[in-house]
């Protein structure tokens, strides 16, 4: 799978997951009907959408991306691409944590709640690395593909030749 692609499938399901949090916590909430905890709710959420938006402001790739680049390892043929194996393979802290976040949240909510917060915070953060991550493929002329992992070893990246540009 292209580096690209899984920083985009990323950030769309770290939204996902956090409407779908957040609205765990809107039907956990609905048995109480505490205003008090819906006003703080939307606060942190709204709260976790600004520090979203200031840590994502940078066009640039961030450094843990950039070394992640620059240690990638050189290969001249196209890796095996499997998308859905390596997304659940690199994501599946994000699955476990939404759906056990979103069970607990139908019955105390202010844990949905927070962890929707966080899913905006990381949404929000990444929005911008797969044009940066982009950017420095055309740049430099080279494809960059996420290798192979055990799922709890670090992500790797395979470097390739791609089309340089003109």
């Amino acid at each position: 799978m292209r580096f690209v692609d899984f920083l985009k499938a990323t950030v769309l399901l770290s939204a996902g997951a956090a409407t779908l949090l957040a609205a765990t916590t809107i039907l956990g909430m609905r048995s109480d009907l505490d205003p008090t905890l819906a006003e703080v709710a939307v606060g942190w959420w709204l709260l976790a959408a600004v520090y979203g938006v200031w840590l994502g402001r940078r066009n640039q790739a961030t450094p843990p991306i950039a070394r992640l680049l620059a240690d990638a390892r050189m290969q001249t043929s196209l890796p095996e691409l499997r998308p859905g194996l390596t997304l659940l393979n690199r994501l599946w802290p994000l699955l476990f944590s939404t759906l056990g976040a979103a069970g607990l949240g139908l019955f105390v909510p202010q844990v949905s709640a927070v962890a929707a917060g966080f899913g905006l915070i990381w949404a929000l953060a990444w929005r911008r690395q797969e044009a940066a991550v982009a950017a420095i493929e055309d740049r430099d002329g080279f494809r960059f593909y996420v290798d192979r992992t055990p799922p709890l070893a670090p992500i790797r990246l395979i470097r390739t030749p791609g089309l340089m540009a003109g």
